[in-house]
């Protein structure tokens, strides 16, 4: 390791990834937060939100796909990502207009699809920043500073609500929103690269690494149980109402968020310095092994006070090593020709995966929580085996 590794992956460009990523969480999860009680307010049940909540995400993994796919043809990236943040920014402020259930509908996908352009391209970019001895850190921090902006969007979101009322809260999403985007514009410098040739789509897709496909499977298949956090705060919601209002319910909900947030930010960190140092690939099975937890917790007969903590809390924990080591592992499996094809084609695994997980367990939920988190916890163990077996395998095939 180099003696300034330390210290020469934190530059501007870093820094300004990890600040748009911080500003534009603030907004999306503002939005987040306050959208459960808009949906309950007009009568959207769980199956609906799964259905929000899964399309939005399906439909995002696609743009991820021909975003990074496209970029790695164009000499300059950093437009997408500008375009994408403004998109995710408009999307999530169009819930102040919202009468129906698929008018939120309507503007989350249109707010995900700019997040899916975005998410390869930054992640490319942020690459070509850093070095691999570093990307654990790198990608760390970004995904710590990602999560700060989700604590402080739901706080945001609880004290301005008794001012500006549900709806209010949207139209100031904007703000954040558009700040992330000028970041990206002013402090982010995109490394020249020489365009990819242009192939056919197939040949593009198929001439990524083998083992980077063995990888995809078991992320693939985690992912189809890693349902949306708008769904955790939908059922507290609902738990806590009878017995203290929706209003009061609501707060409730977004206060656990918030603990979500929070753990998260750490668990990033931490999971982003410790895979600097040990096996990326034993790291993530870990945090998909640690997804059982909250699933237990949530069918348990337990009060919701006790239920709800460790539910949030526990998913922090497992998010924050997924999303991290998701990333920081496919950089250390993809040559830099086709980074962008690589995340965007990992992106949009993961976005088909959160698709079915979030409809699938948004509608056992409404028929049974016991069968929902029965498919969380069968699914979250499967893909966390296969990344461990997948990671055995390539070592016993690198020492051949």
């Amino acid at each position: 390791m180099r003696a300034d590794s330390k210290i020469s992956w934190i530059n501007p460009t870093v820094i300004g990834i990890g600040l748009a990523s911080l500003f534009s969480d603030v907004g999306h999860e503002m939005a987040t937060a306050a959208m459960p009680a808009l949906l309950a307010s007009i009568g959207a049940s769980s199956a609906a939100v799964g259905i929000i909540e899964g399309l939005a995400d399906g439909l995002s993994s696609f743009a991820k796909l021909f975003s990074g796919i496209y970029s790695d043809r164009l000499t300059r990236r950093k437009p997408i990502a500008i375009i994408g943040y403004f998109l995710t920014a408009s999307g999530m402020a169009s819930f102040a207009l919202a009468t129906q259930w698929w008018h939120v509908l309507i503007g989350r996908v249109g707010g995900w699809v700019g997040r899916g352009a975005r998410t390869p391209v930054r992640n490319v970019l942020l690459t070509e920043a850093t070095t691999p001895e570093t990307y654990g850190r790198a990608f760390g921090l970004e995904r710590s500073m990602d999560t700060v902006g989700a604590v402080l969007g739901p706080l945001l979101a609880l004290l301005l609500i008794p001012l500006v009322g549900i709806r209010g809260i949207f139209v100031f999403t904007l703000i954040p929103g558009l700040i992330a985007a000028l970041l990206i514009t002013f402090l982010v410098k995109e490394k020249a690269h020489t365009s990819q040739v242009r192939v056919p789509f197939w040949v593009g897709i198929k001439s990524l690494p083998d083992q980077f496909y063995k990888y995809l499977w078991g992320i693939g298949i985690a992912g189809i149980g890693d349902f949306s956090r708008t769904l955790l705060i939908l059922w507290a919601t609902q738990a806590f109402a009878p017995a203290y209002g929706m209003v009061k319910a609501a707060a409730l909900a977004m206060f656990f968020y918030v603990i979500y947030n929070v753990v998260n930010t750490f668990s990033c960190y931490i999971s982003g310095q410790l895979a600097d140092r040990f096996p990326k690939r034993h790291l993530l099975a870990l945090g998909y092994v640690l997804a059982v937890i909250p699933a237990i917790a949530l069918i348990l007969p337990i009060a919701p006070f006790i239920k709800f903590p460790i539910a949030f809390g526990f998913s922090g924990i497992y998010m924050g090593i997924a999303e991290t080591l998701t990333s920081a592992t496919a950089a250390t499996l993809l040559p830099s020709t086709m980074r962008g094809t690589g995340f965007g084609l990992m992106a949009t695994i993961n976005g088909i995966g959160d698709m079915v997980s979030s409809i699938t367990v948004g509608c056992l939920w409404s028929f049974s929580p016991v069968w929902a988190m029965s498919f969380v916890i069968f699914t979250s163990l499967l893909g966390a085996g296969f990344i461990l077996f997948s990671s055995s395998l390539n070592l016993a095939q690198n020492k051949i």
